[in-house]
């Protein structure tokens, strides 16, 4: 029986998930409640990196590291909005703590944050997120669209995005390789 709340768990989308949107993708849950779910996908890279989106909120640095940090896209609703998944040692403007490994905040006083040096040691930063309204979430589980496993931090945070749709699976002991892309029904 699947767990009534999600909050905190990676949404691992199943091989026949063929939606373009989730194709292979994890997502990170951070909010489950009875009017839907919100998460960031964690293993889809966009062709940007964080000194351009920087640049476009004229915030300015001259640290190659921070400039070349990757960009993720989070999901398909609100693309022109940032989400920064972290650990939770500080607090900004628009933070929800979801654990104690993991916060997300959506203020721009993390990103100034970056750029001055002063932010968490682990970040992922998204543009969009991925929400789904009452029900949809756990109907589309039922319809064998979605894994769902517990969080890791180290998933979304130190594995290679290539490998984190695998390494989310292997936390419940499946190769998703070996996995059928075909349901049934008995």
């Amino acid at each position: 029986m699947q767990p009534t709340n999600l909050t905190n768990q990676l949404l691992i989308a199943m091989p026949g998930l063929n939606d373009t949107s989730f194709f292979h993708t994890v997502t990170y849950i951070f909010s489950h409640n009875e009017y839907g779910a919100l998460g960031i996908v964690i293993n889809r890279p966009l062709e940007l990196d964080l000194g351009e989106v920087l640049k476009q909120m004229d915030f300015k640095t001259s640290n190659n590291q921070i400039n070349n940090t990757t960009v993720y896209y989070g999901g398909p609703v609100q693309t022109d909005r940032g989400f920064v998944l972290h650990e939770p040692n500080a607090k900004w403007q628009s933070t929800i703590n979801v654990s104690n490994k993991i916060s997300v905040t959506t203020s721009m006083h993390i990103l100034k944050a970056i750029t001055e040096g002063k932010a968490p040691k682990k970040t992922l930063i998204a543009l969009g997120y991925a929400g789904w309204q009452a029900g949809q979430l756990e109907q589309e589980i039922k319809d064998n669209a979605w894994l769902n496993a517990p969080s890791g931090s180290e998933i979304i945070f130190d594995a290679p995005f290539g490998r984190r749709w695998e390494s989310a699976a292997a936390l419940l002991g499946i190769d998703l390789e070996r996995l059928s892309s075909q349901i049934g029904h008995a």
